[in-house]
């Protein structure tokens, strides 16, 4: 039976299961307003999920002779750059100094939620009955043996062009919004932890989609639980939200003027699910993300960060370049 619940039941409900070790599965909103929670996720399927090499579900391959996913009606650019405008004028005024404008595509699929997310393929996935699906390739963070780590993505290109990784790593904009992304994360863990690392900064992953690859680039960034953490697995996560690849930096001032130039709710979209087994801890962001209307119609949703190096045309082209499926091969 479909069931959303207010977020802080969730909360409530992630610190007990945590601290009898009793696996559940959980979402929570952009807003942090509603959520999901799911007992004993495993044996159930009215949830689909994976975290990494735990799934709920048989995947399939599919062989399109042609793309799965048709553009109906994307945003047009007059749109998206009034949108960027007025971010661009929150960040010239000091308001923020990195900020994630994201915006929705209407499109057409002869595929259910349910079997996106069995044909595509990606380190974490979920799909809420038919109101939502998420193939995402971003870890918010895991929790394991009183460590825990977050793995932001700021990044992204096209493959295809020559010497693309290298592009990438030396974009002075792109350097820019990753350097501030991971010095945010630090900070969110820093609030949960005691010492706080880097790990791995600035590596690339390539992602094989239905319109081609692209190269995205993360860090990773760990830290160090106090002992009994387990016993406030939701207080930890809850506290850390949103999630600062999806919002910005700092956070308050910039998540008002995300409402401000988006005009909407998110929802679901760029906020966060998880999976608990009972002793590990694995999230995701909840990005490469579809929603199915209750008329029927669906929105693929997308977007980038911002920052005052950033060019409107570019970020536009992102906002496109990450509609696609990761599909198996």
């Amino acid at each position: 039976m479909k069931t959303y619940i207010n977020s802080q039941i969730v909360r409530e409900k992630m610190n007990f299961a945590g601290a009898v070790k009793r696996p559940f599965l959980f979402a929570v909103d952009f807003e942090m307003e509603s959520g999901l929670f799911v007992d004993d996720p495993l044996n159930q399927n009215e949830v689909l999920f994976r975290a990494g090499d735990v799934n709920n579900f048989t995947g399939t391959v599919i062989s399109p002779n042609e793309p799965l996913l048709k553009i109906k009606d994307l945003i047009r650019y007059t749109e998206y750059s009034e949108k960027y405008n007025i971010v661009m004028r929150g960040l010239r005024r000091g308001d923020t100094y990195l900020i994630n404008l994201t915006a929705k595509t209407e499109i057409e699929t002869s595929l259910t939620l349910r079997k996106i997310l069995c044909a595509t393929e990606s380190q974490f996935g979920i799909c809420a009955w038919e109101d939502f699906v998420s193939f995402s390739p971003e870890r918010f963070v895991r929790i394991e043996n009183g460590i825990i780590s977050s793995c932001p993505m700021k990044g992204t290109i096209d493959a295809s062009i020559p010497n693309a990784g290298e592009i990438i790593l030396k974009d002075y904009k792109e350097s820019c919004e990753h350097n501030t992304i991971v010095d945010l994360i630090r900070n969110d863990l820093g609030k949960v932890s005691g010492r706080v690392w880097v790990e791995r900064f600035k590596y690339i992953d390539k992602i094989e989609t239905d319109r081609g690859d692209i190269l995205q680039v993360s860090s990773d960034i760990r830290g160090e639980l106090p002992v009994g953490y387990g016993n406030n697995l939701g207080d930890i996560i809850f506290s850390m939200f949103p999630a600062g690849s999806v919002s910005g930096a700092p956070k308050s001032s910039t998540l008002r003027l995300i409402s401000k130039a988006e005009g909407e709710k998110r929802g679901f979209y760029t906020g966060v699910f998880g999976y608990f087994d009972g002793t590990v801890l694995d999230s995701a962001v909840l990005i490469r993300f579809i929603e199915k209307k209750s008329e029927g119609s669906m929105f693929y949703h997308s977007g980038g960060g911002i920052t005052v190096n950033s060019v409107c045309k570019d970020e536009y082209e992102e906002l496109i370049t990450k509609i696609y499926l990761p599909l198996k091969k």
